[in-house]
C-alpha cells in the first residue's frame, strides 16, 4: 500500500511542477508583452523606459514579474528599461538569440 501512496505523490508532484512552469511562462508571456508595449510607446511618445519603470514598481508589475520567476528588484527595472532603450522587440531579440544558440551549437558540434 505504501508503494501506492508513494506513486501518487511523484505523480501529483510532477503534476504540480508542470502546471507551476506553465504558469511560469505565461507570465513571462505577459512580461515580454509589457516590454514589446514600452517600446512601441518609445517609438511613439518617447516615454519606454519611463513607463516599463512604472509598470514595473507597481503592485501588479511586481506581481507578475514575481509569478514569471523574476526578483521585482530595482535591478530588474534598470534591465528592463535598458531593454526598453534599445529598441528590439522581444520577438526579434528572442529569434536573434535562438539563432545565435543554434549556430553556436553546429559549430560547436562541428569542432568536435
Amino acid at each position: 500500500m505504501k508503494d501506492d501512496e508513494m506513486k501518487d505523490f511523484v505523480d501529483a508532484s510532477a503534476f504540480n511542477t508542470e502546471q507551476g512552469n506553465r504558469a511560469r511562462k505565461l507570465f513571462a508571456a505577459v512580461v515580454l508583452a509589457a516590454l514589446d508595449d514600452a517600446i512601441a510607446d518609445d517609438r511613439k511618445y518617447g516615454n519606454g523606459p519611463e513607463q516599463i519603470a512604472r509598470w514595473a514598481r507597481s503592485r501588479d508589475g511586481r506581481e507578475v514579474l514575481s509569478c514569471a520567476g523574476i526578483d521585482p528588484n530595482e535591478r530588474v527595472v534598470s534591465g528592463l528599461m535598458g531593454f526598453v532603450e534599445k529598441g528590439v522587440r522581444t520577438s526579434v531579440a528572442l529569434s536573434r538569440e535562438e539563432s545565435e544558440r543554434r549556430s553556436a551549437a553546429s559549430d560547436h558540434a562541428e569542432a568536435a
